[in-house]
């Protein structure tokens, strides 16, 4: 026989999975009980700017006590309040929310800063309690109510003789939980999550004029850009983020239309060349803390950054723990990337001195960027700088002249006749210096890429800029303009070289370069280098790459080379190789101890 009827869901059924499944962390119980007591204030400051309760002299705040002999925990307000009707809508019927039925009575007065739940929110308290009371007095005239229980599916409602308008939560701490009575966890915690709250909070209030609330509510980012100075800024920096290192520059976000966001992101100091430190952006929902770095409304290449933003447009869950990814998120998440190359841009254009003085730190945060976002390459790729041999910073457009002119726009025919330009770079100043002189003394220039992200970024230059661009690392080649032009190909040389290293995979050459000081070096194909280098980053094995000796027939060292006996030869020229293996790489030791002894074979014989 077919049956119908009406699905029941009872508190008895959903209080295990509000305690255990609703929130991530149980600590965050503490900011939804002070956040359902700032709603409650801004709730009565609305009725009083709409002429319907009394404005009195005392301070809107929100008070918490540590009582560890009663192990109790009490969170206390002085707002709107409740009647026993209200509290048995919004307390005893979870998930009816007292800020959604305010709103729908006074639409009139809009819903800035209501917060969010006072149903849900309030069960946190059970993660860490066995049992909870509230002591009530609205701000009509009705009795004062006390409510009670310890979570399961019964409870009390009696009147009670509390004298003030406001809410008193009272929160039995559970056993196991105990680190929620000391006081010091507490302010911590108040510091975490309450720190930009609206209203003023205390922990422990004694009422002796010596209180001092552990929350700001007023903080720099909701305030105009005009009103901050740059001391302003630093202090807020350290103050937040507990980062005694001074920013390099910020942007500050003031956003009303079409969504409301402010806040303030920071490029900090980079502390290491070689790993990159991720950053901290806090997200707040008016003033009240949500998460660090929640990826769908902060663009991953700025969570490298520190910053707080602070959007009451955000869609969350209903545990104000994640964010509901959906288009109004996306368009937060692209305003804030303009933004930030917005400033990058005019800092560019304005101030070309202090964004060269930016540039070590800020490099990484743009070409992560750009890897990462098309749109935002577009808008910065023509502020990107390198610095050049002579210790000059150039974008590509200055370093190369007339011949980096755009490629994107020619039609594909002529993006196959027209060859890239080669784009010399130094990876390790010290370790290329020898290549560095040669490049030097033929007026010759390069540019130095010597952080981990430059390889990627070089690579997806030349995706970009298939026409335009061709990067070379200096040692990888030996450009025509290196060469005498009477080079000519010596086998008995060679062949020499090739004995004397004994090294099967060496390919020799021999090159007559302009710069006759130099008896050989050692160059790699730049592609298989990089090859090489991904297959490390990925723990595979590539095996050694081939190298190339360059040896130069214009050094009088190699021009008698063929002169000498047969022993000589092969201990000049395996010298030679070993000198050119050491301006190339860090030797082995295998490597460095036989140089050594080369070397004191030739000090001897020279003091003999």
């Amino acid at each position: 026989m077919k049956k119908e009827g009406n699905i029941k869901i009872s508190s008895e059924n959903m209080m295990p999975i509000i305690k255990k499944w609703l929130y991530s962390d149980k600590d965050i119980f503490l900011r939804e009980i002070v956040a359902n007591g700032t709603d409650a204030i801004t709730k009565y400051k609305k009725l009083v700017a709409m002429g319907e309760a009394a404005e009195n002299s005392e301070e809107y705040c929100v008070k918490i006590s540590v009582d560890k002999k009663a192990k109790t925990l009490t969170v206390e307000d002085n707002g709107i309040g409740m009647t026993a009707d209200e509290v048995e809508s919004y307390i005893t019927q979870i998930a009816f929310s007292g800020a959604s039925d305010f709103l729908e009575k006074y639409e009139k007065a809009g819903g800035d800063g209501i917060i969010g739940h006072f149903g849900l929110g309030f069960y946190s308290a059970y993660m860490v309690s066995e049992n909870v009371e509230i002591f009530t007095k609205s701000y009509k005239t009705a009795p004062a109510v006390h409510w009670e229980s310890d979570g399961n599916a019964t409870y009390s409602i009696e009147e009670c003789d509390k004298a003030e308008r406001g809410t008193r939560v009272v929160m039995h701490i559970s056993a196991e939980e105990k680190e929620f009575l000391d006081e010091n966890n507490i302010k911590s915690l108040v510091k975490k999550y309450c720190s930009f709250m609206p209203y003023n909070v205390y922990v422990n209030y004694k009422g002796d004029g010596k209180d001092e609330p552990l929350n700001s509510t007023l903080p720099l980012y909701a305030k105009a850009p005009k009103d901050c100075t740059d001391e302003d800024y630093k202090r807020f920096y350290t103050d937040t983020f507990m980062d005694y290192n001074e920013p390099i520059f910020w942007v500050h976000l003031n956003m009303d239309y079409p969504f409301k966001l402010k806040g303030i992101l920071y490029f900090p100091k980079v502390k290491n060349k070689l790993e990159l430190e991720r950053g901290k952006v806090k997200l707040y929902c008016n003033q009240v803390f949500i998460a660090d770095n929640i990826k769908e409304v902060i663009p991953e290449f700025l969570m490298l950054l520190n910053g707080v933003i602070d959007c009451p447009d955000i869609p969350l869950n209903v545990s104000r723990s994640f964010l509901q990814n959906d288009r109004q998120v996306q368009k937060i998440s692209k305003h804030i990337t303009k933004k930030v190359a917005d400033k990058l841009i005019t800092l560019f254009k304005n101030d070309r001195e202090k964004f060269e003085a930016c540039w070590p730190d800020v490099a990484n945060f743009v070409k992560f960027g750009c890897i990462k976002d098309e749109g935002f390459y577009d808008k910065v790729k023509d502020i990107i700088i390198y610095k050049d041999l002579n210790g000059k910073f150039l974008s590509f457009n200055e370093l190369l002249g007339t011949e980096a002119e755009a490629a994107e726009g020619d039609s594909e025919e002529n993006k196959e006749e027209k060859k890239p330009v080669t784009v010399y770079y130094v990876s390790d100043e010290e370790q290329q210096a020898q290549y560095i002189k040669l490049f030097k003394d033929q007026n010759l220039n390069a540019i130095l890429c010597d952080n981990f992200i430059d390889p990627h970024f070089l690579s997806f230059l030349e995706y970009k800029t298939p026409a335009k661009l061709k990067f070379t690392r200096i040692d990888a080649d030996i450009d025509g303009a290196l060469k005498s032009g009477d080079s000519a190909e010596d086998s008995v040389l060679a062949d020499i070289f090739k004995t004397a290293t004994g090294k099967e995979g060496l390919k020799i050459k021999t090159e007559a370069l302009k710069n006759s000081d130099v008896p050989a070096i050692i160059v790699v194909d730049e592609y298989m280098r990089r090859y090489s280098e991904m297959g490390q980053i990925y723990g595979m094995g590539v095996g050694d790459l081939a190298q190339t000796l360059i040896v130069n027939t214009a050094c009088p060292i190699i021009s008698k080379l063929k002169e000498l006996d047969e022993e000589k030869q092969k201990f000049v020229a395996s010298y030679v190789y070993s000198l050119a293996l050491s301006t190339f790489k860090k030797l082995s030791p295998e490597e460095a101890d036989k140089f050594q002894r080369d070397n004191l074979t030739l000090l001897n014989n020279f003091i003999k």
